[in-house]
């Protein structure tokens, strides 16, 4: 029995926080512990297991007993709140990081993953049995260094799933071929682990790998009861495998939400074993929808709590507040690990933060903030929170353009933002200004003026180009059907609106200067965005200037060749932006002026929150 204070358990996530040495530092401590209070237990990011077996370098390890006493200082830090904590256990495979200098290179085949890395060496025998020691090692340090329960990663697309999934394991030994091969190797790692320790064990596994001739639930209901047999104590179901469908591993907002939670309900009611849910569980409906319609016996939340680490506390209306909402859109906790820069959040610039306690001004002061966007918002926020009175003027809806998000296919989750930043701002009573600021409305009467005004699109000097749609397109008023539209700029927003306009039988062409389309986007979102474009036969033009629009011909030129296209019904420009800012010049002989978000520098949303609170804690 897992014997948890409650039913929450906060999956494992990557931080990359470490140094490159493995060992626990504080920034570990302080993050796990300011999630670790209304929980009943957490899973700290994914040990390895070898220093050789690393997906990040800068992952935590529980390789060598050295490791013990920083991972101790963990499990201490994390008990004080009677917390358990669970120890992630993985060997990645082929998937260990090609990137990283002295890693190698096993699994059940010697096939290269789909998506790329480096040849795997196909086990033998003792790479087998090694390979069953490491986490058997693992699991009696996890034991010393006070975890309390051992989870074992059994999906993914990781180890232990090459040997299981029939779409990768090709071997004709006893490791393949029959079902009952193939789990063999998974098995062996249980009894070994079960061998030097009696601390509750999980078992995580792919309930599907949403591939063809991949790992299929109803493999993985037989295997949960060969495992409900050797007494593992819950199975983790999952979905989806790092190397061919990384969207349902991550559980991207491009996935639909709740496929996981039947496939762990299905597993639940034939095999009667205790269940862990997981998967885009991140608002208190989604809480309610599993204890009530699927009997969840435990929930595993990740990101969720990485955006609001008192997530479970609200829901448990333990704590009070608004839910600080994940997106889940990757963009900070992937993109940023991926990055080297460790794991952040987009709608939470506190990620990484934690040892930065927010401290009230030293003086409070009267200050304006003008325009409502996310940076606008978050700095209205930051600035009442340390003590100031605070004004906020927009003359449109709050949100600016931010509105626009939710608006493009598969991001629908995006739309909880700005409700929350509204909420946020009522509930903390900050007087809301609905008119465009100028001037004489600000000198003398504020102390200090934040300026949040954003961006605008960048103007195109084009002969004969006057009627052009720039993302007001995806306005429900404006959004074309059945028309021939050309795209003028293949970034970011002119891949998101080309992704709305398809599924209303449009015609796209996408035209850019460069060749990287969508070069400023998140990985997954790009990759699926840009597959589901050439699948639609979206004509991409890289390489390409226009020079002329006359009536429905559009004249360009390509690699100096010059080509035109015919019968063009709507042109969109979104060929970049540039920073609005037109009070700066106006106040800055007559008030303190701070610039923050699209104002100082163009990007993205998470860049525009983050660069709203840094400055805004030091006013």
């Amino acid at each position: 029995m897992l014997k948890l204070n409650n039913n929450f358990i906060f999956a494992p996530v990557k931080t990359g926080y470490s140094d490159g040495t493995g060992i626990i530092n504080d920034k570990h401590l302080k993050f796990y512990e300011t999630r670790s209070e209304f929980i009943g237990a957490i899973t700290p990011e994914p040990l390895y297991i070898d220093k050789r077996l690393r997906e990040i370098p800068t992952q935590i390890g529980i390789d060598n007993d050295d490791k013990i006493k920083g991972l101790k200082k963990l499990t201490d830090k994390i008990h004080q709140f009677d917390t358990k904590v669970i120890a992630h256990l993985n060997h990645p495979g082929r998937m260990a990081n090609p990137k990283i200098p002295g890693n190698y290179y096993y699994s059940s085949t010697d096939k290269v993953c789909e998506m790329g890395g480096a040849t795997p060496k196909r086990m033998d025998k003792n790479d087998i049995n090694d390979a069953v020691h490491l986490f058997a090692e693992a699991a009696r340090r996890a034991e010393q260094a006070g975890f309390d329960i051992i989870e074992l990663q059994f999906g993914h697309g990781y180890l232990a799933a090459q040997f299981i999934s029939p779409q990768v394991n090709d071997r004709t030994d006893e490791y393949g071929g029959s079902f009952e091969n193939r789990i063999r190797f998974p098995l062996e790692i249980l009894g070994a682990v079960r061998s030097v320790t009696n601390l509750p064990v999980i078992v995580r596994i792919s309930g599907d790998e949403m591939i063809p001739d991949g790992i299929k639930l109803e493999e993985m209901i037989e295997f949960s009861k060969i495992l409900k047999e050797k007494s593992i104590d819950a199975i983790h179901v999952s979905a989806g495998t790092v190397c061919n469908t990384p969207p349902w591993f991550f559980q991207h907002m491009f996935v639909p939400k709740g496929k996981t939670w039947e496939f762990a309900n299905k597993i639940q009611q034939d095999v009667n074993i205790p269940t862990i849910y997981v998967g885009q569980i991140n608002s208190r409906d989604d809480i309610i929808n599993l204890k009530e319609h699927y009997k969840a016996e435990y929930i595993a939340i990740g990101r969720a709590l990485v955006a609001d680490p008192h997530f479970v506390g609200k829901c448990l209306n333990t704590v009070k507040g608004n839910i600080r909402p994940c997106l889940a859109c990757a963009e900070g906790c992937l993109g940023g690990v991926k990055a080297g820069q460790g794991l952040q959040c987009l709608v939470n610039p506190m990620v990484g933060q934690e040892n930065d306690v927010l401290g009230k001004a030293e003086k409070s002061k009267n200050i304006a903030v003008v325009g409502g966007g996310l940076a606008g918002m978050e700095a209205a926020l930051t600035l009442n929170l340390r003590g100031h009175k605070v004004t906020l003027f927009e003359k449109d809806k709050l949100g600016g353009q931010f509105n626009l998000a939710p608006l493009t296919p598969n991001k629908l989750s995006m739309e909880r933002l700005i409700p929350f930043y509204v909420r946020e701002i009522r509930d903390n009573n900050i007087n809301v200004v609905h008119k465009e600021a100028v001037k004489s409305d600000l000198i003398d009467q504020y102390d200090e003026v934040v300026l949040a005004t954003g961006s605008r699109p960048k103007k195109m000097n084009i002969n004969g180009l006057h009627n052009f749609f720039w993302a007001e397109i995806l306005l429900k008023e404006n959004l074309p059907r059945n028309k021939k539209v050309l795209i003028i700029g293949g970034g970011l927003i002119g891949v998101d609106i080309a992704t709305a306009l398809i599924p209303l039988n449009n015609k796209v062409i996408i035209v850019k200067r460069t060749t990287d389309f969508g070069e400023d986007m998140e990985m997954i979102a790009k990759t699926l965005s840009l597959k589901m474009m050439k699948e639609k036969e979206t004509v991409f033009s890289d390489h390409t200037h226009i020079k002329e629009v006359d009536g429905k011909t559009v004249f360009a030129e390509k690699d100096g060749i010059d080509i035109q296209f015919d019968d063009v019904d709507i042109i969109v420009v979104s060929t970049g932006m540039e920073s609005y800012n037109p009070l700066e010049n106006e106040l800055k002989e007559s008030i303190r002026v701070h610039i923050i978000g699209d104002a100082k520098k163009v990007g993205n949303a998470q860049h525009a929150i983050k660069n709203a609170y840094d400055t805004t804690t030091k006013i």
